[in-house]
């Protein structure tokens, strides 16, 4: 039987805030273990949560970029569990009345565009952290870092509305470069900045009907959710084909042996037994900030990438590709100022520009070509000063080096040769040394002329203006 895939995603995003969600305490990531408490993010008695404005006003302006309906009035809730880095015995969070429902995203996917509904949005507080040593000469022990309970976080439910891996991987990819656009969330899924639980089951391709699901943790990249669903889907597939049902359960995914194995059943929202808290007054909201916050959101990629293609001309491939992240579109518009050839400038950037980040596995802010060098060097090809052949050598090793191309070409001797007397020498060399293609070129061949071009560059090894080669040849032949 063929199978489809429903996939829904969980995220959860820290907030870029400077203190926690319910009190003063820093969220500075990497602190000494349990030096950034107090009292109301321990949940020690007598202690009273008060909310942060700015937790609110950064949840207000990723619920209205997703297109999300504001709730006049929501409420906090008290979702209790029963775990070492939770030290309250509950999570401060939102169940019954979030603070905003009913949204969408678009994604792009195989040359596609599709709409992917947001469930809700709402504010919730991170739980701590446990350490587990098993090399302990005394036994394995667990340790404990509070630090970053309280941390605020939204949580992103999007509707089960994906079918396949890829289009999961697509949907993320959209949430975190909007979060990041947003300035509101730095998504960095290694520092669990970004994180995200991906529910999967499967059914009878034309039934409506959802399959039992589980819930897969543990993934901290794109490419591990998509390794990870990828595993599911055979695995499900697997015990559905023999007549075996699916167990609801969470699962946690092992990306050393690429598997994902059970962790506990799946718990329902009554498992939680979610109260309304106390502590916290409930939320209502005046339109009129809404709309302030509403009014004052920055340009967002799919806007981004509209203007990209009107006002520069690029492919609408090429502007998707160069608005994934703020800081790229920004490194793109950088090279423009001084270089305004945008399919030029687009093209070395998707090319050897991010060839050489994902090999290092190094974000575009950590680049150490400056958008200013490459435009530099891309005027050196214009020029004549080096070929677009030399150009990518000198490009490597300004990646490697951090140097500028004058200074690389300089060192190198790889100034492109322009002389007529020493090209024109070169060529009768070469038509020389292939007297057979030269006869066969003036009989009609005249696809050999790559082979001549190919040959006089290589005698030049790359450094002669491939402008310059094409007029001489065609004279000489």
């Amino acid at each position: 039987m063929e199978y489809e895939p429903v996939i829904g995603l969980e995220v959860h995003a820290q907030l870029l805030t400077k203190s926690k969600i319910f009190c003063h305490c820093s969220t500075l990531f990497g602190g000494e273990p349990n030096t950034l408490t107090c009292p109301v993010c321990t949940g020690l008695p007598g202690s009273l949560p008060v909310l942060n404005k700015t937790v609110l006003e950064y949840t207000l302006r990723a619920a209205l970029a997703m297109n999300c309906r504001i709730a006049s009035y929501s409420q906090f809730a008290r979702k209790n569990y029963f775990y070492p880095d939770l030290p309250k015995g509950y999570q401060i969070s939102q169940y019954e009345l979030p603070l905003a429902a009913d949204g969408y995203i678009d994604i792009h996917n195989d040359g596609q565009t599709k709409r992917i509904g947001i469930i809700r949005v709402h504010m919730e507080e991170d739980a701590g952290k446990l350490l587990h040593d098993l090399s302990s000469e005394r036994g394995s022990r667990s340790y404990v870092d509070f630090n970053r309970t309280g941390v605020p976080l939204i949580e992103i439910v999007s509707a089960p509305e994906m079918h396949s891996p890829e289009e999961a991987s697509a949907y993320l990819r959209k949430l975190r470069a909007i979060l990041m656009f947003l300035d509101i969330c730095n998504g960095n899924m290694e520092e669990g900045s970004f994180r995200c639980d991906a529910n999967i089951s499967l059914r009878p391709k034309g039934q409506q009907t959802f399959g039992a699901k589980t819930e897969l943790k543990n993934m901290n990249s794109f490419r591990n959710v998509q390794r990870a669903l990828d595993y599911e889907i055979r695995r499900q597939t697997a015990l559905l084909d023999q007549g075996e049902a699916i167990v609801q359960e969470t699962r946690l995914w092992d990306a050393t042996k690429g598997l994902t194995s059970p962790m506990r059943g799946k718990e329902e929202a009554h498992d939680y037994r979610y109260f309304p808290d106390p502590d916290l007054v409930p939320l209502a909201i005046d339109r009129e900030w809404i709309e302030t916050i509403r009014s004052s959101l920055p340009e967002l990629p799919a806007a981004k990438k509209e203007r990209f293609t009107r006002e520069y001309g690029i492919p609408e491939y090429d502007a998707e590709i160069l608005t994934t992240s703020k800081s790229l579109a920004n490194y793109y518009e950088d090279c423009l100022r001084s270089y305004f050839k945008p399919k030029v400038v687009s093209n070395w950037i998707m090319s050897e520009l991010l060839r050489e980040l994902k090999r290092d596995e190094r974000e575009i802010e950590d680049c150490p070509v400056s958008a200013r060098h490459l435009s530099e060097m891309l005027k050196m090809i214009d020029e004549g000063i080096i070929s677009g052949k030399i150009a990518k050598s000198v490009f490597e090793e300004m990646y490697r080096s951090g140097k500028r191309a004058p200074e690389i070409v300089e060192e190198k001797g790889w100034v492109q040769v322009t002389d007529f007397t020493e090209l024109e020498k070169i060529i009768e060399q070469v038509l020389a040394a292939n007297s057979k293609e030269v006869a066969a070129y003036r009989r009609g061949k005249e696809k050999l002329f790559g082979f001549f071009v190919g040959q006089v560059m290589k005698a030049t090894q790359g450094k002669a203006s491939p402008q310059l080669v094409n007029e001489l040849l065609k004279k000489k032949l």
